[in-house]
C-alpha cells in the first residue's frame, strides 16, 4: 500500500505547473456547473486519474481547452450536458487527426452528422481526463459499447467468444472493434459489410497459431469460398454489386453475437439445427436438405469418401485424356511429314 500511495503522490506530483494552477479550482468536488436544462455538469477533475492517464505527463488543460484563456472564464451558453461535450467534440482531432478523420466514415458520425446527439463521441468510449489504454484490459472495449449496445453485449457475453473473455480472461477471442472496427465503424447492415464478414471470420479462423490451440480447422473459410455461397459471395464483392438477395455468409449459419460452439445442442450448426438454419433461404427444405452439404470437411476417404474418389478418378482420367489427345496429333503430324 506504501508503495501505491509513494507512487500515486509521485505521478500527481507530476503535473505541470499550469495543470495545478486549474486543480486549484477543479480538484474541488463540489464545483459543477447548472444548465438551462437543468442539468449539472461536474466540473471536478480527479487530479490522481489525470496524473495516471496516458494525457497526464504529456497534456495541460489549455491543449484540450483551447476556448479558456483567462480567468473569470467568459461565460457560455450550454443548453443541456450533450452541447457541453459537443463544443469540445473536436478538441481531439489536434493530436489523433488520423481516427478522427476515420471517425468521419463510421456509423456513428452519420447519426452525428443528422442531428442524432445520442452518438458516441471520442470522450463517450475513451473518457475526458481519465483517458487508458483502451485494450488493457481486453473486456473494456467491450464494456465500453455496452454502455449503448447493452442488448447486443448480452447476447455476446453468452457467446463462445464472449464467454472465454469475460469469464476466461482470453486474449485470442474477438471484441467489438475486432469485427466492427473502433472509429471508422462501418454499417453492419449494409450489404458491403455482410459481403466482407467472411473476411472478418478468416483473420481468426486461418490463423494456424491460435486455430491449433483449440483444435479448430483452419480450412473452414476454404471450403466455404469453393462452395456455391462462398463463390457467389467472391462474385458479387468482386462486381461491387448490390444483390436483392445475397448469398449465406458465416453469421447466417453461426449467428453473429450469440456464436456457440459447435458441440453446444443449442448451436445452429448443431446436425440436429442445421435444417433449420438451411430453412432460413431454402423454405421448404427437409430435414435430410443438409446432407446434400460436405459442411466445412474436405473429402477424404474418411470424409465422403465417394466425393473423394470420383474426384481422385478425375484428377488422373482428365490429364490422362489430354496427353493421349496431344499424343495422338504429334502422331498424326508426324505420319504426314513421313508420308510425303
Amino acid at each position: 500500500m506504501a508503495l501505491v500511495l509513494a507512487i500515486t503522490r509521485g505521478a500527481a506530483a507530476a503535473l505541470a505547473p499550469e495543470v495545478e494552477g486549474c486543480l486549484n479550482c477543479h480538484r474541488e468536488q463540489t464545483l459543477e456547473l447548472t444548465l438551462p436544462s437543468g442539468e449539472s455538469r461536474s466540473l471536478f477533475v480527479d487530479s490522481q486519474r489525470f496524473a495516471g492517464s496516458i494525457h497526464g505527463d504529456k497534456l495541460s488543460c489549455g491543449d484540450c481547452h483551447t476556448d479558456i484563456e483567462e480567468f473569470p472564464h467568459p461565460e457560455r451558453t450550454f443548453k443541456n450536458v450533450r452541447e457541453f461535450a459537443l463544443a469540445y467534440y473536436e478538441s481531439c482531432k489536434r493530436c489523433h487527426f488520423d481516427n478522427y478523420t476515420k471517425s468521419l466514415d463510421s456509423v456513428h458520425y452519420t447519426f452525428l452528422s443528422k442531428g442524432d446527439q445520442r452518438a458516441p463521441l471520442c470522450v463517450d468510449c475513451h473518457g475526458a481526463h481519465d483517458v487508458a489504454s483502451p485494450r488493457l484490459p481486453k473486456t473494456r472495449i467491450s464494456t465500453t459499447c455496452a454502455r449503448c449496445h447493452e442488448q447486443v453485449y448480452q447476447r455476446y457475453a453468452e457467446s463462445v467468444h464472449g464467454k472465454a473473455l469475460l469469464k476466461g480472461a482470453n486474449g485470442d477471442v474477438p471484441v467489438c472493434t475486432d469485427c466492427h472496427r473502433s472509429h471508422d465503424i462501418e454499417d453492419p447492415r449494409t450489404a458491403s459489410f455482410r459481403l466482407r464478414s467472411p473476411e472478418i471470420c478468416a483473420r481468426c479462423h486461418t490463423d494456424e497459431t491460435v486455430m491449433k490451440k483449440y483444435g479448430l480447422s483452419t480450412g473452414v473459410i476454404q471450403s466455404y469460398l469453393t462452395d456455391f455461397h462462398g463463390m457467389t459471395a467472391s462474385f458479387y464483392k468482386q462486381e461491387q454489386g448490390t444483390p436483392e438477395a445475397l448469398t449465406a455468409v458465416c453469421t447466417d449459419c453461426h449467428g453473429v453475437h450469440d456464436i456457440l460452439a459447435v458441440q453446444d445442442p443449442r448451436s445452429s450448426v448443431m446436425q440436429a439445427n442445421v435444417a433449420k438454419v438451411c430453412q432460413k433461404c431454402h423454405p421448404g427444405a427437409t430435414e435430410s436438405f443438409p446432407a446434400a452439404w460436405l459442411s466445412h470437411y474436405e473429402p477424404s476417404p474418411d470424409k465422403a469418401p465417394l466425393v473423394y474418389y470420383v474426384k481422385l478418378f478425375y484428377q488422373i482420367f482428365i490429364p490422362f485424356v489430354v496427353l493421349g489427345l496431344v499424343l495422338q496429333i504429334l502422331l498424326h503430324l508426324w505420319r504426314v511429314v513421313v508420308s510425303r
